[in-house]
């Protein structure tokens, strides 16, 4: 299980932020099987960067950053430089993607096109503006384009499963590729329970399924 907690922290506190990292990589070393993910708030600058060498010394492997709720805009170069670092210092990237705010989606494709070298987990594949990444379908037959530093999860099975969007929900999973999908519940709003039931209502093959619940995170994360 990967475990993020309660940290999407304001800008202009890093007494808080550390405290923050530090209750959550507290918390996972006292859990066998948690990963902690950390935040940062990147309008914070150079604090952010000095903060994330300062985790990543401290054996944390993911960053967490969510665009509405810490309010800033993806497309500010804060943001980039602070995807750059976590991406030189082994980092995955997780961020909010499930377009509440505009342009949500293409934001984060550019970012993902300009760090090539960080790998991206996109939270709730678009929300109901999935539809949008099957580009990434056509955009790898485009050399050199984008490579394969973006994953998903399928934290929106619930309300996609049993609607009339289910089928292109599951045709979508397969055009960015089975094997960049993780699973994901957006607990506490939603439980892993009702989200796993979902997932196993979407027609996926078992082979699929394996990937999805633990396989492809096991990769990522060099389990």
């Amino acid at each position: 299980m990967w475990f993020g907690g309660p940290n999407h922290v304001p800008p202009g506190d890093m007494a808080s932020t550390r405290k923050g990292n530090d209750g959550i990589i507290a918390l996972a070393a006292s859990k066998p099987g948690l990963i902690p993910i950390v935040t940062v708030h990147p309008y914070d600058g150079e604090a952010a960067l000095r903060e994330l060498e300062r985790v990543r010394k401290r054996g944390a492997k993911v960053l967490k950053i969510h665009s509405h709720t810490q309010r800033f805009d993806a497309a500010d170069p804060r943001v980039l430089a602070l995807v750059r670092k976590a991406g030189d210092l082994g980092m995955v990237v997780l961020m909010d993607n499930a377009s509440i705010v505009p342009g949500d989606n293409q934001k984060l494709l550019n970012i993902a096109l300009e760090t090539p070298k960080t790998n991206f987990i996109f939270a709730h594949i678009g929300g109901l503006d999935f539809r949008f990444w099957n580009i990434l379908k056509l955009a790898r037959t485009a050399e050199n384009l984008v490579g394969n530093n973006i994953y998903f999860d399928a934290s929106t099975a619930p309300l996609m499963a049993d609607s009339p969007l289910e089928a292109e929900f599951v045709w979508t999973l397969r055009n960015v590729g089975i094997d960049y999908v993780l699973f994901g519940s957006d607990y506490p709003q939603l439980s892993v329970k009702d989200s796993l039931d979902a997932l196993n209502r979407l027609g996926l093959t078992d082979e699929e399924l394996a990937k999805i619940r633990y396989g492809n995170a096991k990769r990522l994360f060099g389990l």
